[in-house]
């Protein structure tokens, strides 16, 4: 495809096979990295007028949808590319290097995207389900295809884990549907997307709400009752407009499910690795700092002065030790992604949540460790670096796999046997009930 728009000045970049064995990688999967990294420098180009402005990147998106990239999880008969998890966190890390607002807010897309897919496909769903599910499924994938429709997921509401108690988002059966009222914190891409999947919780009069009643369901835009508010003025990954969302008395129908009752429970405890879906957006974002930090050096920068600073040992000695760094968390967060499946096993949900939490950790580790390599000039805003420092701040404190609920549950499971986690001591009301189980323990939360 001739792209007719002018290239900006092309910062030097790491290529997917400097990390990954390519053998490995179907043609398919591949094609998209090289578009990714093409379209890489448009994406740089406008990614300071996004963070400056804290304004969403609407062009980026178009470009996205232009390439048939809102479909990468949706499966092929659908008209989407059906790209497994582990392929679709390479494409997010790919973005993540140009621009981590758009690779975030990407993911939120493709991971209403990815439950729909992933989920349906469980083994532990009856016949009869896979049934009612299956229509549903099909109304979103087509909207992402033929709208080119893009989808939020805002599931935070302040204040407590999503998975520690049952949603404060409640609806209510009424006739001919449900009433959604309540709100969503950090709800990203607030305001330009076209449909928010809106987890909630059910009441029944009598009864005090249960994660077993979690509900999902998709709401346009423009209903009636729903509503953003608030600034979005935020450190880091200011591109993302993540304000609230609020709904009030939001009249919903069976036919706005996003998949039927009581299977969002059933599966998601299973596929633990579904909630790790914001790490590629920081494994880029990690690279980005990287790769900066070596053109820097080279004296490579468009619009700097070509001065060689590889003479300095000191500085030497950095760029070893961290991409030492960054080929450690690589290998860990691709082996982890590459296990992703329902129904993992123990060794496979330990590493998954180690690379989560190396990541996260490892991220913010080599962006500070490039602007001390690069000296004082890498923190004007006129270059990237500064933005991939404050970006790279963001992703250890994002639910439910926070740094420190990673550290928890690493060693729970690490000490106790899983016939033993339900009455293992610990945080018992707060996000220990998203630790993931298997087959042992009775349903606590979202597992």
């Amino acid at each position: 495809m001739n792209d007719p728009r002018p290239i900006p000045a092309v910062l030097p970049m790491s290529h997917p096979g400097d990390y990954y064995d390519l053998s490995r990688i179907r043609p398919e999967v591949l094609a998209v990295l090289e578009r990714i990294n093409a379209l890489g420098p448009v994406f740089a180009a406008r990614a300071r007028a996004v963070d400056d402005e804290a304004s969403f990147p609407v062009e980026n998106y178009r470009d996205l949808a232009d390439e048939g990239f809102l479909g990468l999880c949706i499966p092929a008969e659908y008209g989407g590319m059906g790209f497994s998890m582990w392929e679709y966190a390479m494409v997010g890390a790919e973005i993540g290097k140009y621009c981590g607002a758009t690779a975030l807010t990407f993911n939120m897309h493709n991971s209403s995207m990815a439950w729909s897919r992933f989920m349906f496909e469980m083994p532990n769903l009856t016949p009869e389900e896979r049934a009612e599910f299956a229509p549903l499924r099909e109304r979103q994938f087509r909207r992402a295809i033929k709208e080119r429709a893009i989808f939020s997921q805002p599931i935070s509401e302040g204040g407590q884990n999503w998975t520690s108690k049952p949603n404060q988002t409640r609806c209510h059966a009424v006739e001919g549907g449900w009433r959604i009222s309540g709100f969503k914190k950090f709800a990203s891409l607030a305001g330009y997307c076209d449909y928010y999947t809106i987890v909630c919780t059910e009441v029944f009069e009598g009864v005090e709400p249960r994660h077993e009643d979690t509900m999902l369901f998709v709401v346009h835009k423009d209903t009636p009752g729903l509503s953003v508010q608030g600034d979005w003025d935020p450190l880091g990954m200011r591109g993302t407009n993540s304000r609230d969302l609020i709904l009030r008395d939001v009249f919903v129908t069976r036919d706005d499910l996003l998949m039927p009752r009581g299977i969002f429970g059933k599966t998601l405890p299973n596929w633990p690795h579904m909630m790790a879906t914001l790490s590629p957006t920081y494994m880029g974002v990690a690279q980005g700092a990287y790769d900066f930090m070596v053109a820097y050096l080279k004296g490579q920068v468009p619009g700097q002065p070509p001065i060689d600073r590889r003479m300095y040992a000191t500085k030497r000695i950095t760029v070893g030790k961290m991409y030492a760094r960054l080929a450690n968390m690589r290998a860990l967060w691709w082996q982890a992604f590459s296990e992703a499946k329902g129904f993992p096993s123990k060794a496979e949900v330990m590493r998954m949540y180690a690379a989560q939490y190396n990541i996260m950790e490892g991220v913010q580790e080599i962006a500070a460790l490039a602007i001390r390599t690069c000296g004082g000039q890498s923190m004007l805003r006129s270059l990237p670096l500064e933005r991939m420092y404050r970006d790279s701040r963001c992703g250890a404190l994002m639910l439910p796999y926070t740094s420190e609920i990673m550290e928890d549950y690493l060693g729970v499971l690490a000490l106790y046997e899983l016939d033993e986690l339900d009455t293992a001591p610990g945080d018992e009301g707060g996000a220990r009930n998203s630790l993931w189980r298997g087959d042992a323990g009775a349903l606590k939360g979202l597992r």
